[in-house]
């Protein structure tokens, strides 16, 4: 199928989206290739130009790369973890992640909101990680995002789409990209999430605590697709009754 992705101008044919923080640098090759992804994220510390091993050594060419703030608590901490990526050669992309709660790992919208309007104004492409919301997301919009990405369930739980129901509205009533982050166990709960609507999925403990994480990769990758071209073609109806596919009785006419 023709259909694209498009995010703060940018075109990718991959809607599947890879979290690289927790793989060992020597996976992380396979696990892109394997999943056919275009874009990947990286934290700020594993690109370190001055150290031995550098993440952006193992990233393949051609990959976009989404610099994330993890470990931001306040909206300043996240503009600064990403004006430093800027620097060191990452490109325009971020991933907001402002989370100073560190028992449930809950993203905060409010401080997002305010990290998410101040990089966008200095040409960031900024893709905010949130609680579904939607009053949070519409205020992301407003602000400038190039897209929202609600969790599923907690992050790194595996747990899948706990917030469905508000990940849904989301996808009816925000114009950008919905892309679901985090939480995600299975490739059957990415592939619900693409037939709810949503523009991409991010996955990174799924796979990275697979038995193979190369193969679950490639898992992931036909998932997703398989999920975003059953939302085009529009799922089928739902009846109360049984309905018969053929004729039970009228052979026995004849």
């Amino acid at each position: 199928m023709n259909d694209p992705l498009i995010i703060g101008g940018h075109t990718f044919n991959s809607r599947f989206i890879l979290g690289s923080g927790k793989f060992s640098l020597e996976m992380t090759k396979a696990v892109i290739e394997n999943g056919g992804v275009e874009m990947a994220t990286l934290a700020l510390r594993r690109a370190n130009t001055g150290g031995e091993e550098n993440i952006l050594d193992y990233m393949p060419e051609g990959i976009t790369l989404l610099p994330n703030t993890s470990g931001a608590r306040t909206a300043e901490e996240a503009v600064r973890i990403a004006r430093l990526a800027r620097e060191l050669g990452c490109g325009d992309f971020v991933k907001i992640e402002v989370i100073h709660d560190s028992k449930y790992l809950m993203p905060d919208n409010y401080e997002t909101i305010r990290a998410t309007e101040i990089l966008a104004k200095e040409g960031f492409i900024v893709m905010p990680y949130m609680m579904p919301d939607l009053a949070a997301a519409r205020a992301l919009e407003n602000a400038g995002a190039a897209a929202v990405m609600p969790l599923g369930a907690p992050i790194g739980s595996n747990k899948g789409l706990l917030t469905r129901d508000f990940i849904k509205i989301l996808v009816d009533e925000i114009k950008l990209p919905i892309i679901v982050d985090a939480g995600i166990g299975r490739p059957s709960q990415a592939c619900e999430a693409m037939e709810l609507g949503a523009a991409a999925v991010m996955a990174n403990t799924a796979i990275a605590t697979a038995g193979d994480v190369a193969v679950m990769a490639k898992a992931f990758k036909l998932a997703v697709e398989a999920g975003r071209m059953a939302y085009i073609a529009g799922p089928g109806r739902i009846l109360e009754k049984a309905s018969a596919s053929s004729p039970l009785t009228g052979f026995l006419e004849s």
